[in-house]
């Protein structure tokens, strides 16, 4: 089976960190059925917080952060090697708040004078179990019109307001993906998008040009993995199939057969903590959702930590269960 994974942020590497447990290896026994003969992740470049909007500023290279949370997720020993590319610096003029991986990435890029080959060469040194590519090799931002009519510019702007989000635009609009990730949608049994931040790691993926329209016209099985929270910026009061009608609506085609839903239960605790951040779980009107052509798949997927998250095995699991290798 052939899978591409689309999406950004932390989202995009539980996904990654499940169906990495399903990729096949010469060297290593079947373990799980069934097997990923080849894993591709396609990550959003829109970043302008914290490190890499640092970075990107700094030395003009496309954000590495998401990238490098992918590189970790699916790299064959999570422990050491990347602990070590992970190591965020707490202090030092100019290094304090860096990501070691971050500045790994961006040395690389500096040494080859493309990034592609910075993330291809990092990931043969993590060894990687799959393949990643940034969404475009294009310097893109984002814009936002509001339903108000004012407009809105950058990542941190749209994840903090208040007033909903009418439309979102990539700038500039003819940005391209690679080559390598258009075949790779051409030859996949499964797509998948999300979970992630409707307006900041998912939406923007389909507006490179091409990239719709190839999941439109794959024979894939194409999945989107809901968010298990509303976001108080972007999504406040988004219901699953509002985050369908949205993804759908920016696409400009129909993109989805199905949408994995989690039905596990918040505790009382962690409902409080995100009520106080005007979040909430996304609610599941699953008789909106099949009126929209999408088949609703509802399972308890849920992980308490500090924060909700997908269980990354049981997702995995549930993912592959819905697509099969096609003879070609």
């Amino acid at each position: 089976m052939k899978v591409v994974a689309i999406g950004g942020g932390t989202g995009l590497s539980t996904v990654l960190r499940g169906l990495k447990n399903h990729v096949t290896e010469p060297a290593r026994p079947a373990q799980f059925q069934p097997e990923i003969t080849r894993l591709t992740a396609v990550v959003t470049v829109t970043d302008e917080g914290g490190s890499s909007g640092r970075l990107r500023r700094d030395f003009r290279i496309l954000p590495p952060g998401d990238i490098r949370n992918c590189l970790v997720a699916l790299a064959e020993d999570e422990q050491l090697l990347t602990q070590l590319f992970n190591f965020r610096f707490s202090s030092g003029r100019g290094l304090r708040g860096h990501n070691l991986g971050n500045l790994i990435l961006t040395a690389l890029t500096n040494l080859t004078h493309d990034f592609a080959k910075a993330v291809r060469l990092t990931s043969e040194v993590l060894a990687i179990r799959g393949e990643i590519f940034p969404a475009t090799l294009s310097d893109v931002h984002l814009k936002a019109t509001r339903s108000d009519g004012s407009v809105i510019r950058g990542e941190r702007a749209i994840t903090k307001t208040r007033v909903p989000i009418e439309r979102l635009q990539i700038v500039p609009s003819r940005c391209r993906p690679l080559p390598e990730t258009l075949a790779a949608i051409h030859q996949a049994d499964l797509i998948t998008l999300g979970p992630g931040s409707l307006y900041t790691s998912l939406a923007p993926n389909l507006l490179v040009q091409g990239i719709a329209r190839a999941i439109a016209r794959s024979r894939a099985v194409k999945v989107l993995v809901c968010n298990l929270m509303t976001q108080p910026g972007e999504s406040r009061g988004y219901s699953a199939a509002d985050h369908i009608r949205a993804l759908h609506e920016h696409a400009g085609v129909k993109l989805f057969d199905h949408i994995v839903l989690n039905t596990g239960k918040l505790s009382g605790a962690l409902l409080k903590r995100y009520a106080a951040e005007r979040a909430a779980p996304v609610s599941l009107d699953l008789d909106a959702v099949r009126k929209l052509g999408v088949k609703p798949l509802c399972a308890n997927l849920l992980v308490e930590e500090q924060v909700a998250r997908h269980d990354s095995r049981r997702l995995a699991k549930l993912l592959l269960s819905l697509a099969k290798p096609r003879t070609r």
